[in-house]
């Protein structure tokens, strides 16, 4: 699939002597749902706000749908939509008002049908003469998405877009993003709520010190790094594992009252031999457990090992 954005070598350095962005080089995907990670002060919204024109890298290049977004800025910022952390709008406006303008600003002509379908998918029908002022904060989050995707953008950044909302409104949110994935366009999102990226994602970037430490298809992302955990609850402690069990590599923990097995996600790890043969040596099991590793553990992990 080709790229629609295309980041090159790309820095970012202030006066101060912090390096916020250290050589940065991505290829998004046209149509996938691209999941960027990392702590916070990694250098997520500073690469975002790059490639969306607000602040300046201090070197590299960035295309977005063909478009240099410092020689061709006008063009290339007409194809992205952004939702920022801040909630900011212009208080005094309607809500009907606000998304209209927003769709002016890159001189997209009035679509009165557009406009209205946008705020029915945000459940903002009833609002739409409203000013912002008078909104709850997760209704002007609705506004902020309206906002961005009211010229219709290919790109759509998604930075923090759930943090502090609802329940409703992150359902709301992420049935859009869904809907428009389907219609083609580029999704590019950070979040905390890892959950959401490991559900939402076709592929996850992580970033860590400024550095773009990993990038990788979700699938084979989770295959890699994923661990399983097998754990045998013991009807009686014990103080060893037997000796016959060595192969295994099994721990004992909880004061001996547990017997762990951990192995790598995408080995054929063989669990029925493993509990005939403790079944043989007479242990005891009063009940068993597995776990696998979430998006969430591999991004902890990841972040932990270059901290």
């Amino acid at each position: 699939m080709p790229a629609i954005i295309s980041i090159e070598n790309v820095t970012k350095s202030y006066a101060s002597g912090v390096h916020a962005l250290q050589p940065v080089n991505l290829e998004i995907r046209r149509g996938e749902i691209f999941a960027l990670l990392g702590p916070n002060g990694a250098g997520k919204t500073t690469l975002i706000n790059i490639i969306c024109g607000i602040v300046t890298a201090t070197s590299g290049r960035v295309v977005a749908d063909g478009h240099d977004i410092v020689r061709d800025y006008r063009a290339a910022r007409s194809k992205i939509g952004l939702v920022p952390q801040e909630l900011t709008t212009d208080s005094f406006e309607t809500v009907w008002a606000t998304v209209s303008f927003s769709r002016g600003l890159f001189g997209r002509p009035p679509k009165p049908d557009f406009i209205t379908g946008l705020l029915r998918d945000l459940t903002l029908t009833e609002k739409r003469d409203s000013r912002i002022m008078e909104l709850s904060g997760g209704m002007k989050r609705r506004v902020m998405i309206a906002k961005a995707l009211s010229h219709e953008p290919d790109i759509l950044f998604l930075d923090e877009p759930t943090a502090g909302v609802d329940v409703e409104l992150r359902r709301d949110m992420w049935n859009l993003v869904r809907a428009l994935k389907a219609r083609g366009v580029t999704i590019i999102l950070t979040t905390h709520y890892i959950e959401e990226a490991e559900e939402m994602a076709d592929r996850v970037g992580v970033i860590n010190k400024g550095a773009l430490i990993l990038v990788e298809q979700k699938e084979a992302l989770m295959k890699r790094f994923g661990k399983k955990q097998l754990t045998l609850h013991l009807k009686a402690p014990m103080t060893r594992v037997p000796g016959e069990l060595a192969a295994w590599g099994l721990e004992l923990k909880n004061d001996g009252q547990d017997l762990v097995c951990t192995f790598d996600g995408n080995s054929a790890f063989d669990i029925p031999t493993l509990l005939q043969r403790v079944d043989d040596l007479g242990i005891a099991i009063r009940d068993l457990q597995t776990h696998q590793s979430s998006l969430e553990d591999i991004f902890v992990s990841l972040v932990s090992d270059r901290a």
